[in-house]
C-alpha cells in the first residue's frame, strides 16, 4: 500500500512504453491514491476543509507537517513542563513516578530532546520526599551509578520498609493502654512466644549485606558519626 511513499514517481505512459513500465505506473498510481485516503481518513472531520490534498502522496505529506508543526512545538513545551512539576508527594507510589518520568522521556525523545539515564536518575533522586533522605545519602557514598531499572528496584524496597516503619510508630501511638486487672486469673495459660522475624530477604543499602537494614548497620552509623550528622541531630533535639 506504502508504495508510493518508499518509491519515485515512475515516467508516465506513452505509446512506446513496455507492459512491464505500464504496469509499474499503474501500481503506483493506486498506491498513490490509497495513501492520500488512508491519511484523510485519519484526519479530523473537523479539520479536513483546511486541508487540500495535493495529486501525489509525498507533497500531501509535506503539506500535513508544515500545518502540524506548532502541534509538535506546543507539545514540546508541555512535556518539559510535566516533567520539570511531576514530584512525588509522599512515601508511596515511587514505583508509578518514576515510570511516568520514564514516559515522559520516552516522549521527549521523539521530539529529538534526549534526557541521558544519568541525568534523570540524580533528577528522581533529588526531588525525592524528605523521608527519602537517608537513602539518597547512602546512594551518594557509593561509587557505582545505578540504571534507571536499578534506581526504581531499590527504592521499592525502600517504600517497603518505610511504610513498614510507619505502620509501626501508627500501630504503636494509636494502640489503647491495657489497664491491670483488679485480679489475678490463676487458671490462665501463658502466651505462646510471637515468631521471630526472618531478616534474611532484607538487605542492607550501606554495606550491601543481608540480614539488616541500613538503621541497624554498624558500618552505616560509624560513617554517621565521622561525618557529623549524629552529632549534628544531637544539637538540634531531634
Amino acid at each position: 500500500m506504502d508504495y508510493a511513499i518508499r518509491k519515485d514517481e515512475p515516467a508516465a505512459i506513452t505509446d512506446t512504453s513496455t507492459a512491464a513500465e505500464i504496469a509499474l505506473r499503474e501500481k503506483w498510481e493506486q498506491s498513490n491514491r490509497l495513501c492520500i485516503m488512508f491519511i484523510m481518513s485519519r484526519i479530523p472531520m473537523g479539520m479536513r476543509g483546511s486541508v487540500e490534498p495535493p495529486e501525489k502522496v509525498k507533497d500531501f505529506i509535506k503539506v500535513m507537517d508544515e500545518q502540524f508543526d506548532t502541534s509538535d512545538k506546543s507539545l514540546f513545551i508541555n512535556l518539559i513542563q510535566e516533567f520539570s512539576s511531576t514530584k512525588l508527594t509522599g512515601v508511596k507510589g515511587v514505583r508509578e513516578h518514576i515510570s511516568k518520568m520514564r514516559d515522559i522521556t520516552a516522549h521527549l525523545k521523539k521530539l529529538d530532546v534526549i534526557i541521558p539515564d544519568t541525568f534523570l536518575v540524580h533528577y528522581i533522586l533529588h526531588n525525592l520526599p524528605p523521608q527519602y533522605g537517608p537513602f539518597k545519602i547512602s546512594y551518594n557514598t557509593h561509587k557505582e551509578k545505578w540504571t534507571i531499572n536499578e534506581l526504581m528496584t531499590m527504592c521499592v524496597q525502600e517504600e517497603a520498609m518505610l511504610l513498614q516503619e510507619q505502620g509501626e510508630s501508627v500501630h504503636l501511638t494509636t494502640q489503647p493502654k491495657k489497664r491491670k486487672p483488679f485480679k489475678k486469673n490463676k487458671g490462665k495459660k501463658p502466651m505462646a512466644p510471637k515468631a521471630a522475624i526472618k531478616k534474611d530477604s532484607i538487605k542492607c543499602f550501606f554495606c550491601k549485606q543481608k540480614g539488616h537494614a541500613k538503621r541497624e548497620c554498624s558500618q552505616f552509623k560509624k560513617w554517621m558519626d565521622d561525618k557529623g550528622y549524629s552529632k549534628s541531630k544531637e544539637a538540634s533535639g531531634k
